[in-house]
């Protein structure tokens, strides 16, 4: 039985590039990985919790970017900050906001191709 996702992987075209997007724009930290005997890197929400995304710096990118995953997801805080990076950097972005329930989406692709998306709790403003 299933009881949690463990990490995402991703392939990155360009190391540094990959790593300003999901430490730079999204806020994870770099930390920890065990030698595996391959470039890359192991990004972080907290200290002392899992490592969330995966990065793979040794293999060629496929041609079919997106593959049959459509996004990783991941629960947000600071909306108004976070959309202001955004902002600043001039990368694109779609934010909605969820009818019903009101949570902020915001949609985004990495240097690799992978649809990212933001969840923000549906109390955070813009104000």
């Amino acid at each position: 039985m299933i009881t949690a996702l463990n990490h995402f992987t991703v392939i990155a075209e360009d190391p540094q590039q990959t790593l300003d997007f999901y430490v730079g724009l999204l806020g994870l930290t770099s930390g920890d990985r065990p030698d595996l005997g391959f470039p890359g890197a192991w990004l972080y929400a907290q200290r002392g919790g899992p490592a969330l995304v995966h990065v793979y710096f040794d293999r060629p990118v496929p041609a079919q970017r997106a593959g049959v995953i459509d996004h990783m997801a991941f629960s947000a805080s600071g909306l108004k900050a976070v959309k202001a990076r955004f902002d600043e950097r001039a990368h694109p972005y779609d934010l909605r906001r969820q009818r019903g329930a009101g949570t902020w989406q915001l949609f985004c692709h990495d240097p690799n191709g992978a649809r990212v998306e933001l969840d923000f709790d549906a109390g955070e403003t813009l104000d």
